[in-house]
């Protein structure tokens, strides 16, 4: 009996080394070796940072592409989702409230046609990413607004769509911040 409990508490003591030093040691090393070695990376527009690539902004103007919206109201030290549910008739008058602002802003849709990220929060409520068709509905709003031609804007898009990790895993999909950056520059080299 008493070999029984020094056995468990040796296990115990082991796993507590192995999963609260270990372990953690580890995935920071190996965050070190990824871009921002593992601080995230700083997205930077002349000389100055502002933002970060893997953190939601919003954009609101019709002179940007939008991003999805923020449970979180894109707070980065708060992230999370508001965990509600399709049931909910609060987050249902939510998501209808940003469906009619969205067509507010995009009069040449459907209500069928308004990608359902641009009307819901990710889990995280800080994604920094849409699909290349959410970032497709917006380009006319988008020409409209900034007198680029679309099929400009198409190609800006276009390019700044990432593809899934070798070609299966994941889909693809488009940094929002990025490709505002990128608009910005096209319109000042335009000038």
């Amino acid at each position: 009996m008493i070999q029984k409990i020094i056995s468990v508490n040796i296990f115990t003591f082991l796993c507590m080394i192995l999963l609260s030093v270990a372990y953690p040691l580890l995935i920071s090393g190996i965050g070190k070796l990824a871009p921002g070695h593992g601080k995230g990376r700083t997205v930077s527009y002349n000389g100055k940072t502002v933002g970060f690539a893997q953190e939601g902004q919003q954009f609101t103007e019709n002179t940007y592409f939008w991003g999805r919206p923020s449970a979180v109201n894109y707070n980065g030290a708060g992230s999370g989702g508001s965990n509600k549910g399709p049931s909910n008739t609060d987050y249902l008058k939510e998501v209808e409230s940003r469906i009619d602002t969205f067509l507010l802003h995009h009069p040449y849709l459907n209500r069928k046609a308004v990608p359902a990220e641009m009307v819901t929060a990710s889990g995280s409520g800080l994604d920094p990413h849409i699909s290349p068709k959410a970032a497709e509905v917006q380009i006319k709003r988008v020409a409209q607004a900034t007198g680029l031609k679309e099929q400009e804007l198409r190609s800006l898009v276009k390019k700044h769509t990432e593809r899934p990790l070798l070609g299966v895993f994941g889909p693809s999909i488009v940094n929002v911040l990025e490709l505002n950056l990128a608009l910005k520059n096209l319109q000042t080299n335009k000038k």
